[in-house]
């Protein structure tokens, strides 16, 4: 067998976390602000800090032409291995050997310019990845038509929408001719005909060219359809690697049995400031009609669940978001408080909360997961990254149908209603 294209060696990354008020990604203001305070305390800039392995003791070997898939909850060290492999990021400990041009999307926009025009930016990540002005113009015109920005090509990026900054990035790191392309979860902001179109891409990198492919991705269809290997990293780890479908039942059965009466296990957490700040999550019921904790609903029964969480800090406001997926990864519904819905939440002070949801979903019988978000209002959806807390796979739950209905599942995963009107036109 040929030499591996990627060859990681114990891989390790150490970050090391201060505690003191001031968050990693704070303000030079807010550092003044937090220096004031802690004189006036006394703390006379003192300050602890503590180790944090992103990853420890991680090995594999990817050959040229694999696409291999990593799956794993928030916070398992995906993101950072990526960023390793991509030269972003030093590891602490160990080595990851990469031979061949890799091609990054890591974040929406990652390698952009934001005052270049997308034209400009075209050619820059292409020199960036070592290529010459003819071997871009080559590829420019399947770019412009991949992306679907061809009208906004001589406009700056920086007022590009996130759906055609996720366009174009992509179309640049996958046709200006990787040997290794690397996608994180960011096809996630595309709408789902783009995703679509991207999955067949990457297909069509692997097999037709024989390039190799690594993908970072919640939804569990995708892994398995685009990936033949897998591998789970858990506790910044990996936990197991092989065959995508074998990988992937013992992954979603090891997220179902953490759920234990509703209560949220520490280990769940992802906090983005290394500890909890805002609020952090502590237990999710699904609730049935007479008020009981239940782990299953009837078919077109009202979803209703109780969450609650403690504000650790006082907050001046807060989102919470509510994601429903398969348990193979396809998402069903985002639930969020809406200007409209008069839940919006400001000037929460320090203690315990618990918020009641409802909503009408019309989800086929089978089994689905809840995962949790939240954080300071605004720009909620913008990422996830700088969440104050995130669960993935909160709450595991069932969809049933009533005993003796006569009701065929339809192979989709949501029965809406309708209304049909028959008219006779001649």
């Amino acid at each position: 067998m040929s030499q591996p294209v990627i060859q990681v060696r114990d891989l390790g990354k150490l970050y090391r976390i201060r505690s003191t008020e001031q968050s990693p990604y704070s303000t030079f203001r807010e550092d003044i602000v937090n220096g004031i305070k802690r004189f006036v305390r006394g703390d006379f800039g003192r300050s602890q800090s503590e180790d944090f392995w992103a990853l420890k003791d991680v090995s594999f070997d990817v050959h040229q032409g694999e696409v291999v898939g990593i799956i794993g909850r928030n916070g398992a060290g995906k993101s950072t291995l990526l960023k390793i492999l991509s030269r972003i990021v030093q590891p602490t400990t160990g080595e990851a050997i990469i031979r061949g041009r890799v091609g990054s999307l890591l974040e929406v926009g990652t390698g952009f310019h934001p005052e270049l025009t997308g034209r400009e930016n075209i050619f820059m990540n292409g020199a960036v990845l070592g290529m010459k002005r003819a071997e871009i113009k080559r590829q420019f015109d399947a770019i412009a038509a991949f992306a679907e920005v061809d009208k906004f090509l001589d406009t700056p990026v920086k007022f590009y929408s996130s759906g055609m900054y996720v366009r174009l990035a992509f179309a640049v790191a996958a046709h200006l001719e990787p040997e290794i392309l690397i996608v994180d979860e960011v096809l996630a902001v595309g709408d789902i005909n783009f995703q679509k179109k991207c999955l067949g891409k990457m297909e069509d990198v692997a097999k037709k060219d024989a390039k190799t492919v690594l993908f970072v991705s919640h939804n569990m269809t995708a892994i398995q359809n685009l990936c033949k290997r897998v591998m789970w990293l858990e506790n910044n780890t990996v936990n197991q690697q092989g065959d995508s479908h074998q990988v992937v039942t013992n992954y979603l059965a090891y997220e179902i049995k953490k759920n234990i009466n509703g209560f949220i296990a520490s280990e769940n957490h992802y906090y983005h400031y290394g500890k909890p700040k805002g609020l952090t999550f502590t237990r999710i019921q699904l609730i049935n009609h007479k008020g009981d904790s239940v782990q299953s609903i009837l078919f077109r029964e009202s979803l209703k669940i109780l969450l609650d969480f403690k504000v650790v800090e006082p907050v001046d406001a807060i989102r919470i978001g509510v994601v429903i997926h398969s348990l193979d990864g396809v998402l069903i519904s985002a639930l969020h408080q809406t200007d409209d819905s008069g839940s919006n939440v400001t000037q929460l002070q320090e203690g315990d909360y618990s918020v009641y949801i409802e909503t009408q979903l019309d989800i086929m019988p089978g089994r689905y997961s809840i995962s949790l978000v939240a954080k300071a209002l605004p720009g909620f959806w913008n990422s996830q990254n700088d969440s104050w807390d995130h669960i993935d796979n909160a709450l595991i739950f069932t969809v049933e149908f009533e005993k003796n209905k006569n009701i065929l599942p339809s192979g989709s995963l949501l029965l809406p209603k309708s209304k049909w009107l028959f008219k006779k036109i001649n």
